[in-house]
């Protein structure tokens, strides 16, 4: 018999209060991108995003370690409550927050719209990732090398053979096309 989310999540929680390493590793594999998209989103670094996961692992580790804790909610939910909360005290006491009323935004949100448009975000990423895979060489490697790598035209002229920056900057363009065409396909096929 499959067990439900709900069920895996009290597994996984048991887990955490007895420091089971299976249990931790999952809930930070499944939960770690989420805060992390939170806090670089909102004026953190990845090292940041660290640090706050790692204290509220912490606050959920201490109330499931109490014994008399009950999760209404998803794991991730919790975590991402609790990130966003760490974090904004955080920026509010490095003056990093900015407290004007167009700045109100993070803090009014409900975590559920939160969550929502970080899932479709991770939809369309996961999407794109695959996209890349499919793409195949040197077109990979070409747009790795320039978005990823941060490689000048130059450069990738050099490593990939090309006379000079103009064509290495029009493969790209055509390498570019060529991911839109195969994005777009996926994207439409999962409508």
């Amino acid at each position: 018999m499959k067990e439900t989310i709900h069920e895996q999540e009290l597994i996984l929680l048991k887990g955490l209060a007895r420091n089971d390493k299976k249990s931790v590793e999952e809930i930070y594999k499944h939960n770690f991108n989420l805060i992390q998209a939170l806090i670089v989103n909102n004026s953190g670094t990845a090292e940041d995003a660290k640090d706050v996961f790692q204290e509220a692992m912490v606050v959920l580790y201490e109330k499931a370690r109490s014994g008399n804790f009950e999760l209404n909610c998803q794991i991730r939910t919790y975590l991402y409550s609790v990130s966003k909360r760490l974090w904004l005290k955080k920026l509010q006491q490095s003056n990093r927050f900015i407290s004007d009323p167009g700045d109100e935004g993070m803090a009014n949100v409900p975590v559920e719209d939160d969550l929502t448009e970080h899932d479709e975000k991770e939809t369309e990423f996961e999407m794109m990732h695959q996209s890349i895979n499919k793409l195949g060489e040197p077109c990979k490697s070409l747009l790795e090398a320039f978005y990823f790598q941060k490689k000048s035209m130059q450069d990738i002229a050099d490593g990939f053979g090309y006379t000079n920056s103009e064509n290495a900057k029009t493969q790209k363009y055509k390498c570019l096309m060529r991911l839109k065409k195969i994005f777009f396909t996926n994207y439409t096929k999962k409508d």
